[in-house]
């Protein structure tokens, strides 16, 4: 089978860098194994420069549709699916926000939201041009959302697949459990037709059958997740008692779900003829372990991302507590680092008059060196408690990471995300965009180790 491929939501090119094993800009001068036919990338809130498309264009070129114009970047909803040129893999980030770490649970929209309906687009894409494999990557609490309904939009998802024909494999990974350079939890899904060789072909290694009785599907199922499945080969997990595997029916229609579904998805599992079977698994995995301080710059680093000392602390650096339940702080000590990173005590008022105390942990001030980094936020690099600040390897002085670096976190090439090509022209994108575009992507080191079986996968599809 031709290693033709469409991405979705293409951002700055994660997934064609993962597929292809891109570690510097120079390898994009390469032939790639996996040709990409098409792509998308619009971002709504870009008024004037689409910095992300930019770019992905500047380091891959464009594609043109089947008519011979370039809609990639054009609003995905406003784009004719019949007009993408065929493809064997469909790929994409999809949005993630209206799931995301960075706001709750509770409030987070799914589905529903403006960003959580681009599953919609990729739904039709499907229908319409009927790839034969999928692989996205979401954030991790795709499969808990919403919060007053658990499972609903996860189960959503798996019942638009079902009524296309394809069986769905999911797994939430932390890429710093696999060895990499970064704490990040996100959930992949891996879909393939049910006609396809290789449905046919694993079905047939764990000896699954319909019409088996829950104890025989359990064990035939276990072996899928375990041993033979797609994540199985490229992700290993520890062997677990395959009674703990929770069964659980998909509704006829789609309909159904709106109301009252509610199921608890783990982080392992499979979605076949329209049944769920899902356990919490253990990554196995006792290889090296890649640090934030590995990928560090070791030479001489810009002064603009060192931290003045008056802005890292207001008290002795041994205080990692704030306690303004009866005296505020002064601006002065809100505007340091050891204010925002610490534990606080704070008196608030809600809008019914009624007075409480907000309380917060601390977290650690200056990020370790013998650590995979922390998860990146589309914040980095601002005031805020989840920006990384480490010591400088070659001063020894206090600084934000560098654009270079939130790039190799995220396994990206360095200076991937340094130059755009816009109206024709190369441009620089501004440090903050670069950071944001990396809070936003994926951990490239991921897709690339599941290239490998995906190319194995591929090689024997007739």
């Amino acid at each position: 089978m031709k290693k033709t491929v469409c991405e979705l939501f293409a951002g700055v090119g994660g997934f064609r860098c993962g597929l292809n094993s891109i570690k510097s800009i120079e390898d994009t001068r390469k032939s790639e194994k996996w040709e990409t036919v098409w792509f998308n990338q619009w971002e709504p809130a870009d008024k004037k420069v689409q910095w992300a498309y930019g770019c992905y264009v500047n380091r891959f070129g464009t594609c043109m549709d089947i008519e011979g114009k370039d809609t990639t970047n054009k609003d995905i909803n406003a784009v004719d699916k019949e007009k993408v040129p065929d493809h064997n893999l469909l790929v994409g980030g999809f949005p993630c926000q209206d799931y995301s770490v960075a706001s709750s649970l509770a409030t987070s929209k799914g589905l529903e939201g403006k960003k959580g309906i681009l599953w919609w687009d990729i739904r039709d894409m499907l229908e319409v041009k009927k790839a034969p494999f999928v692989l996205l990557e979401n954030v991790d609490r795709l499969i808990k959302s919403p919060a007053s309904q658990r499972g609903r939009d996860f189960a959503v998802i798996l019942e638009c697949f079902r009524d296309l024909g394809y069986t769905v494999e999911w797994r939430v990974i932390n890429a710093a459990e696999y060895g990499y350079q970064q704490r990040r939890r996100r959930t992949f899904i891996f879909a393939y037709k049910d006609d396809t060789a290789y449905s046919q072909r694993i079905a047939e290694k764990v000896k699954y059958n319909s019409s088996y009785d829950e104890e025989l599907r359990r064990k035939s199922m276990g072996k899928w997740i375990f041993l033979e499945g797609f994540f199985a080969k490229s992700f290993p997990v520890s062997l677990c008692d395959d009674k703990k595997i929770c069964i659980k029916e998909l509704p006829e229609q789609v309909g159904e779900l709106s109301n009252s579904f509610t199921f608890t998805f783990e982080n392992s599992g499979i979605m076949k003829d329209g049944m769920i079977y899902t356990l919490k698994t253990v990554p196995a995995y006792d290889g090296r372990q890649i640090t934030l301080g590995d990928i560090m710059e070791d030479g001489d680093v810009d002064r603009s991302f060192f931290i003045p000392k008056e802005r890292l602390y207001y008290m002795s650096p041994m205080i990692n507590h704030s306690d303004e339940t009866h005296e505020k702080l002064s601006d002065e000590a809100h505007k340091t680092w050891q204010y925002v990173k610490g534990a606080k005590k704070i008196l608030r008022k809600a809008k019914n008059g009624h007075e409480y105390i907000f309380s917060e942990g601390p977290i650690a001030m200056i990020d370790e060196y013998d650590k995979p980094a922390r998860t990146m936020l589309t914040n980095e690099g601002s005031f805020s408690r989840t920006t990384h600040i480490v010591r400088d390897k070659k001063t020894g002085e206090i600084r934000l990471l560098t654009p270079i670096e939130v790039e190799r976190i995220q396994g990206f090439p360095s200076d991937w995300t340094k130059e755009c090509l816009v109206d024709g022209e190369i441009i620089e994108m501004p440090v903050h965009k670069r950071r944001f575009m990396m809070g936003n992507a994926l951990v490239v080191n991921l897709v690339n180790q599941m290239e490998e079986h995906l190319s194995e996968i591929f090689e024997a599809e007739e």
